[in-house]
């Protein structure tokens, strides 16, 4: 057994229709084919916006496939995957609680750290160090980052994630039970996709999710969705005015009208017709409307420039302003800076001995020298630029 389940065993298992364990799984472990369904969804969206994001760290062409969802256990995982491998644990810390992992075979993540250093894709021999841990970590940071956009939207509230944090697992060895404790004891869902980059990976991924944080997911898709369709529903139309008695003064008078005679003008566009029987409409009469000239305080006499402008120039006074000395600058290619090791020495455009800039929130304001005061450095001015 490979470990993953077909539809039809999900969903049999899902019916307390049997299977290998022969116990039936409790009832708030349970996912049904519904739930599996929205579950693969939410998944294939994240993952095409991480995807998208990957390529721009990369450079290269991602592709990762439709998601395969299942119900697994710890030893499916042991028993299949590639030792050792690396898990990333992604943290939910705003909207959703809880947190998934995400599996990474070591030589993809070689190829993709050393892609993201400017890298070919082809130096993978070194061994798997913190160096790649941190890079795969920033990889993924700004990967899931993306895919918590794409669930806030999904979800109509916000989303987040801590960092996430990525070690080495040989997946029987070195495990942190308190890390990964919620999948080491019964059944998660596995979401498997196929990745490739370029022609450099051809490779499974994996992401793991504990049943509970699925419902929470699914049960939030139900309620945004259910939302949606109240919100669109139109109210009913409200009932038409039913017709007003007409008074008996009125009805008892007789309804008489004269022939319109030829040479009488029609109606004017705008105005009601007259219809027989009813009386001649009064003419509206306007209000007269009190119109008066504007009137405003003059500038003139004892105004004083200088005791205003003081007076607003104070209101500023402590407003901080960030400083910076700059003691040159140089122009270099990226394969230059690329080669940038410690001990690189970097020639800048100063001539030696020469004025230091001085800028006030990027502003070129002054030149000055550097001095030293007791054990720090600082700058004498020496000129104010107009």
């Amino acid at each position: 057994m490979d470990g993953v389940l077909s539809q039809e065993e999900i969903t049999a298992l899902l019916q307390n229709g049997g299977g290998d364990a022969g116990a039936p799984a409790s009832a708030n472990e349970q996912v049904t084919a519904d739930e599996c369904d929205t579950i693969g969804e939410i998944a294939n969206i994240s993952m095409g916006t991480a995807a998208t994001t990957l390529f721009s760290l990369v450079n290269h062409k991602v592709d990762i496939s439709t998601p395969v969802v299942s119900m697994a256990k710890w030893e499916d995982i042991v028993s299949q995957y590639e030792r050792p491998c690396v898990f990333i644990r992604i943290a939910y810390t705003v909207g959703l609680d809880g947190s998934n992992l995400l599996v990474l075979k070591e030589q993809d993540v070689k190829v993709i750290t050393d892609l993201m250093m400017g890298g070919d894709g082809t130096n993978t021999e070194d061994e798997l160090g913190e160096l790649h841990l941190s890079a795969i970590s920033e990889a993924m940071n700004q990967m899931m980052g993306s895919a918590a956009t794409s669930l806030s939207s999904m979800l109509d509230k916000t989303i987040d994630i801590s960092p996430p944090e990525a070690n080495l697992i040989d997946l029987t060895d070195s495990l942190d039970e308190k890390e990964i404790d919620e999948f080491l004891t019964g059944d998660f869902i596995k979401i498997s996709f196929k990745m490739e980059i370029g022609d450099l990976v051809d490779s499974t991924i994996m992401q793991l999710y504990p049943i509970s944080f699925a419902k929470e997911m699914c049960e939030s898709i139900k309620k945004n969705m259910t939302k949606d369709v109240e919100e669109n529903v139109s109210p009913p139309p409200a009932a038409a005015p039913a017709p007003q008695p007409m008074p008996q003064q009125q009805a008892a008078q007789p309804m008489m009208q004269q022939p319109m005679m030829q040479g009488q003008p029609m109606p004017m566009q705008g105005q009601m017709p007259m219809m027989q029987g009813q009386p001649m409409p009064m003419p509206m009469m306007q209000q007269p409307v009190n119109v008066q000239q504007a009137q405003f305080q003059s500038f003139a006499g004892d105004f004083n420039p200088a005791i205003f402008q003081k007076e607003n120039i104070d209101l500023i006074m402590d407003v901080p302003l960030e400083v910076t000395v700059e003691l040159g600058r140089t122009t270099k290619s990226i394969q230059e800076i690329l080669d940038f090791a410690p001990g690189t020495i970097i020639e800048l455009d100063k001539i030696a001995g020469e004025p230091i800039d001085v800028l006030v929130n990027g502003k070129y304001v002054a030149k000055g020298e550097v001095v030293v005061i007791e054990e720090s450095f600082g700058v004498r001015i020496t000129e104010i630029i107009k």
